[in-house]
């Protein structure tokens, strides 16, 4: 494909003449130029939704199977074209970008299986004393036409977690992508065309969330909304969806916590790669580090020596570690954040410095819980380390947040592990690892603010699709 798109609707890819310009992340030149769609193509793409959903709805489970398997065989076949898409797009160091395009084959492998193990089950009716004689089970069929709303930080592999489970279910997808990453899911609108996806079951409309995403919200025809995104737009979200479906993944601030019997050097590999990576532009990504006082020191040190030996620059170069965040502002807002931090009292240990849109590796110290840099979703490269001498204490700090996604804690003692997996209150706990550990197929999801349902294909698939009961009358 060439670096001019269209939007995809009915399965061919549309031109109009008002155009958006995607740039390179890293060097600010015109990447590509994808057509944004008018309130009448979003329209048009939900009602050929709804009425490919009849048939499609209808298509055997084997056979929607065989064409998620076909499209994951595709995505490991296109892995440089994807890869440098991403790097491009997204400012994703290429090594990280080949990982994305890795995990988005194996979502869709994932979701192959799932399709072929979507059942019901029987229920005893007559442990009910009027249900004797009677016989019940239920099924789960296909919610119907599916809106998905996706970010601009894994802009292939979250879509691969919408787009993925909700063909899976027998569903049709309207998929709105984030304009700054547009390409990488037209790109894979074009690899499910080709492992046979039937015209009309995905189209994908590019534009703002006022011209698009309002109306995916809003149409009465959108039986389910799926959304990953900040916390305030989820708000927003359930304010106008009505009554549907609306599954919410929203933000976060991770805690992890070191314990003073923790293996430390695995513990600092992790962290250095929870905080920084992607630029710290992941909903999972550490932001507050808890390390107990007998072992702060020496943390500490090999902490800042892994940070200071990443790389930044260039994301198309193979050892880059940290590329450009997303765009110029979102730079300058963490910069001033660490600004605001430092006024009222916060160390700088490493980085702080920011180039354009490069914002170098940086750990804080001497921060306060209530300084933005700990409260808020932060969405950069900066990490905050605190000092605790209570893992109880530890524990009520990290909960001290209106969010609850994920966290990390790093201990050996069994006791501890097992009060973390009791009190931290998030949708995840892990257990000498850090926040960031995903695996595409468990469930996974927020507590608080942090978000509504769960994703992981199996769970998604859960979310799109209604159960209905059959009840026979014997007598």
């Amino acid at each position: 494909m060439s670096n001019n798109y269209g939007i995809f609707i009915n399965g061919s890819f549309i031109e109009r003449d008002d155009k958006l310009l995607v740039k390179n992340k890293y060097s600010g030149e015109t990447f590509a130029t994808v057509s944004k769609a008018s309130k009448e193509d979003v329209l048009k793409a939900i009602e050929i939704s709804h009425k490919t959903f009849k048939d499609f709805s209808k298509t055997p489970a084997y056979k929607r199977a065989n064409i998620l398997e076909k499209t994951s065989s595709l995505i490991i076949e296109n892995t440089k074209l994807l890869s440098e898409t991403l790097a491009s797009e997204a400012g994703k160091p290429i090594k990280f970008a080949k990982g994305e395009v890795a995990r988005a084959a194996e979502t869709f492998k994932f979701a192959s299986e799932e399709a072929k193990r979507i059942s019901g089950e029987t229920i005893p009716l007559d442990a009910s004393s009027s249900g004797e004689k009677r016989k019940g089970y239920y099924q789960r069929y296909p919610i119907g036409v599916v809106g998905a709303i996706t970010p601009f930080n894994f802009p292939l592999n979250l879509v691969a977690h919408k787009v993925a489970p909700a063909i899976a279910a027998g569903n049709t997808i309207v998929l709105k992508p984030a304009s700054s990453t547009p390409v990488s899911s037209l790109i894979l609108a074009n690899l499910l065309t080709q492992a046979g996806l039937p015209n009309g079951v995905l189209n994908v409309v590019v534009g703002s969330g006022s011209t698009v995403g309002d109306i995916i919200v809003e149409h009465p025809l959108v039986k389910k909304i799926t959304f990953t995104g900040s916390a305030e737009v989820g708000e927003s979200i359930i304010r106008k969806a009505g009554i549907k479906k609306v599954t919410l993944e929203l933000g976060n601030n991770s805690a992890v916590i070191v314990d003073e019997s923790a293996d430390l050097q695995k513990a600092v590999k992790a962290c250095t790669v929870a905080a920084f990576a992607n630029s710290g532009q992941v909903c999972i990504s550490l932001q507050r580090l808890f390390v107990h006082e007998k072992v702060y020191d020496s943390f500490l040190d090999e902490f800042i020596k892994s940070t200071k030996s990443l790389k930044v620059g260039d994301p198309l170069l193979d050892d880059t570690d940290i590329g450009p965040m997303i765009d110029i502002k979102e730079a300058e807002r963490a910069e001033n954040w660490i600004k605001e931090a430092v006024d009222k009292g916060a160390k700088i240990l490493v980085g702080g410095g920011r180039e354009a849109a490069i914002l170098h590796p940086t750990i804080l110290s001497d921060v306060d819980d209530n300084m933005r840099v700990c409260r808020e979703e932060i969405f950069a490269p900066v990490v905050s380390v605190f000092k605790y001498s209570s893992f109880n204490e530890a524990v009520e700090r990290a909960n001290n947040t209106d969010y609850g996604l994920q966290a990390g804690v790093f201990t050996k003692d069994l006791e501890k592990t097992f009060y973390a997996i009791d009190n931290i209150d998030v949708g995840g706990v892990i257990i000498n690892d850090s926040s960031m550990y995903r695996a595409d197929h468990m469930p996974y999801g927020g507590n608080k603010r942090s978000g509504l349902g769960r994703e992981g294909v199996k769970y998604a698939i859960e979310e799109m699709t209604n159960i209905r009961m059959v009840v026979f009358n014997l007598s």
